[in-house]
């Protein structure tokens, strides 16, 4: 196996909460990450994904247990190191596309490039193309986001999240505000850019479907990750054909 990227021993999330017991959101998750992995979480509602999505995107820190990015413990970390780290080697995409409203799609991915020193920071704009350009819009780098159906916004989304070449992309809910066939065709990208890319891939789902994707299957329940094999529900069309088959 390759070395982590990530390395998550005994994350635990609690808030204090005014006039109540504290809410303990994780209870001792591990997980390890490795550049190439394909890794899906699913959990009902409620159940800590986000929290846990911000805490391996270095977002936020966890309560108790450790952390490493590329072997370097978070708690060693400065806010400006780990501010670098996060904004250079990790990805993120998102349900809600959060595109500027005032920018087109090319100003869109180039926004991240802006914090970029040297040479990234004076080709943002063609490396801004190239993105857009591997994700089908080459045609639609001047078009303002209200300009653009659900799925392009979601494809100038991802491009925007790996315009740096992060090595760790984590997607919470990407194909959660797409129709069915349009969220397959998104997951069909996102899965080849990042393993075009060597970059490990996280992703947060309800969707049974999104999760059986994945090389590794996790489920978050009561405040700790379990691996599990996701259960397909029959499509539809799945049990239209099996009515025209007897």
């Amino acid at each position: 196996m390759n070395a982590p990227i990530l390395r998550a021993r005994g994350l635990t999330r609690t808030v204090e909460l005014p006039d109540a017991a504290a809410l303990q959101i994780l209870r001792g998750v591990d997980l390890d990450v490795a550049v190439g992995d394909h890794i899906s979480i699913m959990g009902r509602s409620g159940s800590g994904k986000s929290t846990l999505l911000n805490i391996l995107g270095l977002l936020d820190a966890p309560s108790d247990g450790t952390l490493e990015f590329d072997g370097v413990p978070l708690q060693r970390m400065s806010a400006g190191r780990r501010d670098r780290t996060r904004g250079r080697g990790v990805g993120f995409v998102f349900q809600q596309f959060n595109l500027l409203p005032g920018r087109t799609a090319r100003e869109n991915v180039e926004m991240p490039l802006l914090y970029e020193g040297g040479r990234g920071f004076w080709r943002r704009r063609a490396l801004a193309t190239e993105m857009l350009e591997r994700v089908g819009l080459g045609a639609r780098l001047d078009q303002m986001p209200d300009r653009l159906s659900g799925g392009e916004q979601q494809r100038v989304a991802i491009a925007r999240a790996l315009v740096r070449s992060p090595r760790l992309i984590l997607a919470d809910e990407p194909t959660g505000a797409l129709d069915v066939d349009t969220g397959a065709v998104i997951m069909d990208l996102l899965d080849a850019i990042a393993t075009q890319a060597g970059a490990a891939l996280i992703t947060i789902t309800h969707d049974p479907h999104v999760a059986a994707r994945a090389q590794r299957a996790y489920r978050l329940a009561d405040g700790v990750l379990h691996e599990t094999v996701p259960v397909l529900e029959p499509t539809a069309a799945a049990l239209a054909g099996a009515g025209d088959a007897s």
